[in-house]
């Protein structure tokens, strides 16, 4: 008996039935160690020596296979075809040969592209040793991401509060966005004017052709500049004479697009299905691994994390033999098609996406599939067969005519394609990108029968305005296209880095437009003004060649960490001197045009409006950064600094009071204000000021005097509970809307809840808050998995409660990111996630671990399942603190009850 070791539980349950009762497959359930989320974990000066860490849900995993592997002939290792599969085999032997358990037994590692049972037998028949070279590059790689996160990080933490992280792929990517930004803001729009003329044939047809040349000049794209020049080439066309000049018909061939690879099989699920990028690699993921077809599970689709272009030859000859069954032998071209891709370091190591069975249509298996899995394997299907088909044939027509007005001339352009023969167009279309824009205007259809030197009948002159746009936003799908075609991280990193910048906030998804946050904007300007040349495009591109010729065996891993270390080290050092004025000075100077915008009346947009002296200047709180003057205290003058502020200096966004009316029982004036924590309605003046901050939702522009007067009102009696006879009140705290009953809460939806909700919804949501128990969350509920212990001392582990997945450590409760997988939490993400709550929550990290404040010792590595390494630590390497003590907030006070008091639900 033969142990196989594969990734996912559902991969092992397909492969287990191809292989039989001679092998006995388990899962790894991806990694089974990584670094721990801590300072010390790659060491510079002891040659990049690197601490490893099992968690104890992998730990109990590696017990299975060691286990299994005791009464087994041999091991074998078939963990994905990429680097990281390559890394994940190359982790299991390393701890089963640690814990002594392989002796003399062979150990083999096979790979296959499909989970197919003729793929995953040829594999078995095609056994090889672990790829050192791709290893090499995966701890390259892994040791590079730590080194710049934990190096990196800690800087932005001390210099720019509010900065959650910064990693050598990520941020490069965050400023992609931000740079897109930048130059749509810097974006001067232009006005031209298009001119077309409707005319009429002999025979009646009607077509419309466009203006092209005036005068015997050639005129440019958007050449018409004004409305005068305009005028009078109208005025030229409208008097004119017609005459057809030329007719052409030209017969052109249009080729199919290769099939897909990561990247675009994510750009057209965007376009097409609307699918984000981590939406289509989760479908994708099912496919791939297989689907119950009746009783047999099959893998649909090839290995989808791949920059190849090519098909196996098998495939391709399995694709023409499907195209001549279900399109005609004409649609089959005379030879094959091979592609290359134009991707920057793409690795062309595996094949494009396809389906493992050409004849398998997306009819046929329809049924077996939810909604989502046949949209895209239909993508997928169609795709692929297309790339195989024959080129379709178009006949493009251009007619020529000339408009005569007493001897000024002007020339006019029709153009029309028609569709002779379909071609691959019969399977699939391909479509523009989001965000792709064309100045083509050629393509307006079929003409009707134009013929040389005839008259032709003046019908309309159109003349139309229109203004030179921006740039467009990024989508997922055209970002990523972009990270491609620079040559910025890999496919199996695309949607993950994405995914990233949305939960750390510092980018935002707009309908399907990604917009930088202010956060981002500041990150990014700060690495740009102090790490310039770890966030260049080239440098990144670069080191990822370097990457993938450690792979190919060209390169010593060692000695690209050395090469990089040396100048990263130094740069570090160099931001222990730097002064946050100088941290100001540059951020004021880069992002002048987001945070000091020009102003209507043409005044200076850094002198505070306020007190009309002081300079207005970045300033860096607990809580990130904001706009102040400079002649504080005496001015209070602040501004939240947000990339749809517009500079707000008018009274909405600043400490200038908007009136909105008097309360009709106090007659005292109520107003819209905004403080360094965000707008808020305030009703007198003074210590003994009534305050509500706006919730969330709610924006400044939308308040009037009925809401200002019912956030006011707060706390709301809403009736006696019918057991303790106790008032039940609704009210606004720190954590949003919130019902209070005996000094208990229970958080509500919505703020419209709180106006709204009735008696016995009320003793209803907090009987379910009392069922949870203490944290809101259900103390007793059953951890899903096992993460590692915190540096302070005490388990961190996942837990599912009412409202989703979320990492708990003692009385901290973290909620994870949408669409993120529980399986995947490391222990690096986990400590993430509980900093960022203990700073948003105002928590004090010692209570954290339930014992009195005091933090439990931290574990040794040696009992965690940690390799030996040396004890020396970087010397550059800052300890990042997993939670800092933030003082409490001087934000406006609510009409609710006090926020000390109140507990999250």
């Amino acid at each position: 008996m033969n142990v196989v070791v594969v990734e996912s539980p559902s991969k092992a349950k397909t492969i287990n039935k191809y292989l039989g009762p001679g092998y006995k497959v388990l899962a790894s359930f991806g990694h089974v160690r990584d670094l721990p989320a801590k300072d010390g974990s790659v060491l510079p000066d002891d040659d990049f020596a690197m601490l490893w860490e099992v968690d104890t849900a992998s730990a109990k995993r590696m017990k299975d296979i060691g286990d299994a592997l005791k009464s087994s002939d041999g091991l074998i290792l078939a963990t994905d075809p990429d680097r990281e599969g390559e890394a994940i085999s190359w982790h299991v032997l390393d701890l089963l040969r640690k814990k002594k358990l392989i002796g003399d037994k062979p150990v083999k590692r096979v790979v296959f592209n499909a989970i197919t049972k003729k793929a995953v037998l040829d594999a078995m028949a095609n056994p090889r040793d672990i790829d050192v070279p791709l290893v090499d590059a995966y701890l390259a790689r892994r040791a590079l991401d730590y080194l710049v996160g934990f190096n990196l990080s800690p800087v932005l933490w001390r210099k720019l509060p509010g900065a959650r992280s910064a990693g050598r792929v990520q941020s490069v990517t965050l400023r992609l966005v931000c740079d897109r930004e930048a130059e749509i803001e810097r974006f001067i729009s232009e006005e031209y004017w298009n001119l077309s003329a409707l005319l009429k044939t002999p025979r009646g047809d009607e077509f419309e052709a466009r203006l092209v040349s005036a005068h015997g000049n050639r005129l440019p794209p958007r050449g018409v500049t004004n409305g005068e020049d305009a005028g009078k080439l109208k005025a030229l066309l409208d008097d004119a004479a017609y005459t057809v000049e030329s007719i052409e018909a030209k017969p052109v061939k249009r080729n199919p697009s290769p099939p897909f690879t990561t990247s675009t099989l994510q750009q057209a699920a965007s376009s097409k299905l609307g699918f984000s990028a981590s939406r289509t690699m989760q479908v994708a993921q099912k496919l791939y691994e297989g689907v119950d077809l009746g009783g047999e599970t099959v893998g649909l689709i090839t290995y989808m994390r791949t920059d190849g272009v090519q098909m196996a030859a098998e495939a391709i000859d399995a694709a023409r033999s499907a195209i001549g069954d279900q399109f005609g032998s004409r649609y089959v071209p005379e030879k094959a098609r091979f592609y290359s891709t134009k991707a920057k370091n793409a690795q062309e190591a595996h094949e494009a996406i396809r389906p493992t069975d050409f004849t398998r249509t997306p009819d046929q298996v329809k049924r077996f599939l939810d909604a989502d899995q046949l949209r895209l394997y239909d993508l997928i299907w169609k795709r692929g067969i297309a790339s195989q088909m024959a080129s379709a044939e178009i006949e493009r027509t251009t007619a020529e005519i000339t408009a005569d007005n007493n001897g000024q001339k002007a020339g006019l352009r029709a153009v029309g394609s028609v569709i002779r023969f379909d071609g691959f167009i019969a399977a699939y279309t391909d479509a523009k990108e989001d965000g792709e824009q064309s100045d083509d205007g050629d393509e307006d259809g079929r003409l009707p029968e134009i013929n040389a030197r005839e008259n032709l009948a003046k019908q309309k002159i159109n003349s139309t305005q229109h203004f030179t746009e921006p740039p467009p936003r990024y989508s997922e799908a055209s970002l990523i296209k972009k990270m491609e075609e620079l040559g910025i991280g890999r496919p199996s990193t695309y949607a993950a880095t994405v995914t990233t910048l949305l939960d750390r906030e510092y980018i935002t998804n707009d309908k399907r437009k990604l917009i930088p946050a202010a956060k981002g904007r500041l990150v990014t300007a700060f690495l740009e003004s102090f790490f310039a040349r770890y966030v260049e495009y080239d440098f990144t591109a670069s080191l990822e060649e370097k990457l993938d010729r450690i792979s190919a065996g060209e390169l010593d891993w060692k000695d690209v960490l050395r090469d990089f270390w040396k100048d990263f080290f130094a740069q570090i050092e160099e931001t222990k001197e730097l002064r946050v004025t100088n941290v100001l000075d540059a951020l004021n100077e880069e992002l002048a045009p987001l945070v000091f915008p020009k102003r209507e009346d043409g005044s200076d947009p850094r002198i505070c409006q306020v007190c009309g002296t002081g300079k207005l200047s970045l300033k860096l709180g607990k809580y990130g950064a904001f706009v102040g003057c400079s002649n504080y205290p005496e001015c209070n003058f602040t501004r939240q600094l947000s990339s749809d502020s517009n500079g707000g200096d008018e009274a909405s966004v600043s400490n200038e009071p908007l009136a909105l009316g008097k309360d009709p029982h106090t007659g005292e004036e109520i107003t819209l204000r905004s403080g360094r924590f965000g707008p808020y309605v305030q009703r007198g003046d003074g210590k003994e000021a009534k305050r509500s901050s706006l919730p969330k939702g709610w924006t400044p522009a939308s308040i009037d005097h009925e809401k200002a007067l019912a956030l006011l009102s707060l706390p709301r009696d809403i009736g006696a509970h019918p057991e303790t006879g106790k008032m039940i009140s609704s009210g606004l705290g720190r954590y949003g809307p919130f019902i209070l009953h005996d000094g208990k809460y229970a958080n509500v939806e919505s703020i419209e809840d709180v106006f709204s909700i009735g008696l016995n919804r009320a003793v209803t949501v907090l009987a379910d808050k009392q069922a949870k128990g203490p944290g809101g969350r259900g103390a007793s509920a059953a951890p899903l998995k096992e993460v590692g212990d915190h540096p302070d001392g005490g388990p961190i582990t996942v837990k599912d409660g009412k409202y989703g997945p979320y990492v708990n450590w003692g009385k901290v409760n973290a909620t994870l990111p949408k669409g993120k997988d529980p399986a995947s939490v490391t222990l690096e993400d986990a400590l993430l996630l509980i900093a960022e709550r203990i700073a948003k929550g105002g928590i004090k990290p010692a209570k954290a671990t339930g014992k009195g404040g005091k933090a439990a010792k931290p574990k040794a590595a040696a009992k965690t399942g940690a390799t030996e390494a040396k004890s020396a630590k970087p010397k550059a390497a800052a300890k990042p603190k997993a939670a800092a003590k933030p003082k409490a907030a001087a934000k406006p006070k609510t009409a609710a009850a006090p926020a000390a008091k109140a507990k999250k639900a």
